[in-house]
């Protein structure tokens, strides 16, 4: 087997434990591109897991000098039910919480209807009721569309 080595991170955010694959979605919910990079980031795609139920392969990404806040964190959940936030200060673990995908989601999904009336400029936010935590499956409470692509309508 490969020893995978990947320098420890002062201050920051090691998400582990992405779903095999959703690094670079992980990227987009952080606002990451080639204009606004700062920091170290460090990613890394199908990396062996010896977490149960991940099918032995996750994604990790690291931020240096960032920490997530609770709506970012709501995103990386939709995407990555079971992945890890750890917070790093001074080189050491902080805090390590798992995200936590909740029955209804609000405001962070656009519906993937074209003619439902989240998508028509009325003054109505899009609702979603969770109807799978893993994978991910939402049913949007106006129109009843179900989506399971969630990343492709992040807002």
């Amino acid at each position: 087997m490969i020893e995978i080595k990947v320098a420890p991170i002062r201050n920051g955010t090691v998400i582990d434990h992405i779903t095999a694959g959703q690094a670079l979605n992980v990227l987009k919910i952080l606002g990451v591109n080639e204009y606004n990079i700062d920091s170290t980031i460090s990613v890394l795609i199908r990396v062996p897991s010896k977490k149960e139920g991940t099918g032995g392969w996750k994604d990790v990404v690291k931020v240096e000098d960032r920490e997530l806040d609770t709506k970012t964190v709501d995103k990386i959940a939709l995407i990555a039910p079971n992945a890890t936030i750890v917070i790093i200060r001074d080189y050491s673990v902080a805090e390590k919480k798992k995200v936590l995908l909740s029955s209804s989601i609000s405001g962070l999904v656009r519906c993937s209807n074209p003619h439902c009336i989240t998508n028509k400029n009325e003054p109505v936010a899009p609702e979603f009721e969770v109807i799978s935590k893993d994978p991910p499956t939402l049913r949007c409470k106006y129109c009843d569309r179900t989506m399971s692509k969630i990343s492709d309508n992040l807002i």
